[in-house]
């Protein structure tokens, strides 16, 4: 004799059923580049935690990957007020396991923090936060030594200097002849600035591309990591906090068509528990995704790329 399920159970059955069933690929958003799984080794690189000039790390680091070499750039410093913000180097065969410089800091004659890498020809030019948070570029031949620019230069669209005050968090994206500058002013919103010859940077408009809110989780600071360009579509990778004391961070994404106007992920944050600074590294295969504050996690791709 069959079994007879109340109508209620079979219908929970029915529901249940149904919301387990996995959402439809968003071809804006794809899986491979949005779902991340983390690293069972985490951390694979902090702060030393003892009496050197690395004690701890903070903010954006950077990677780039060569071939089988990988590089980091990142910002070391001593607990205390007012102390500065070294550059610190660290090489990889794997991207897992990293090996500090012996010659560590690699730049001691200004303040460098939450840097950007773009390597252009032979070139390796850094983006960088300075002292009082006003953004400055770097360049360098060798990885190792840097030398200082000066700060970045923005315009606004009348031709105007940029007010006075900080601007930092610059995040950089290069096309054709043309510099794209993305940076912040208390992150309270992110501008795009350009350039063609990275001496004068003019707003594309006065009004920032990115803003805050009016969800939750980026209600009260944005600030943007890394833009890569993926199946004809840029992506945005930025920091955002739902604290007014900016507690804690998060890692979240963005879309465009033309580097202007952004559509934010629906499913914001894509990394939570204060992990941030979140840039994507391809590892020769797949996509990789690091969260460089206060330690550098590594996240491995979830999602399959859809056919």
């Amino acid at each position: 004799m069959k079994k007879a399920y109340p109508l209620l159970l079979v219908s929970a059955l029915f529901i249940g059923w149904i919301s387990s069933e996995k959402p439809a690929p968003n071809p804006e958003f794809p899986a491979e580049i949005i779902q991340f799984k983390s690293y069972p080794h985490n951390p694979v690189f902090a702060g030393t935690g003892s009496d050197t000039w690395d004690n701890k790390i903070r903010e954006r680091g950077f990677i780039l990957r060569e071939g089988n070499e990988w590089y980091l750039w990142y910002t070391g410093y001593e607990a205390g007020k007012d102390k500065t913000k070294f550059l610190g180097y660290a090489t990889s065969t794997d991207g897992f396991t990293w090996k500090r410089y012996a010659d560590n800091p690699i730049h001691k004659a200004d303040w460098v923090e939450d840097m950007s890498v773009w390597k252009s020809g032979k070139t390796y030019y850094m983006f960088a936060e300075g002292k009082d948070d006003v953004a400055h570029i770097l360049t360098s031949t060798d990885r190792i030594h840097w030398q200082e620019q000066g700060p970045i230069a923005i315009y606004y669209t009348d031709g105007k200097p940029l007010t006075k005050g900080p601007y930092g968090t610059p995040a950089v994206w290069k096309e054709g002849n043309t510099w794209y500058l993305f940076y912040e002013r208390n992150d309270a919103a992110v501008w795009l600035a350009t350039s063609n010859d990275m001496k004068r940077w003019t707003n594309v408009q006065d009004e920032p591309v990115l803003k805050m809110g009016p969800e939750k989780y980026d209600q009260f600071a944005v600030a943007a990591n890394q833009v890569i360009r993926y199946k004809g579509l840029y992506y945005m990778y930025y920091h955002a906090s739902a604290f007014k004391d900016w507690r804690a961070w998060s890692t979240n994404v963005a879309v465009s068509k033309d580097l202007i106007h952004w559509k934010k992920y629906a499913n914001n944050p894509i990394l939570g528990d204060n992990k941030s600074s979140g840039i994507l590294v391809n590892d020769g295969t797949n996509y990789r995704l690091y969260t460089m504050h206060p330690e550098v996690n590594v996240y491995l791709p979830a999602g399959k790329p859809a056919n």
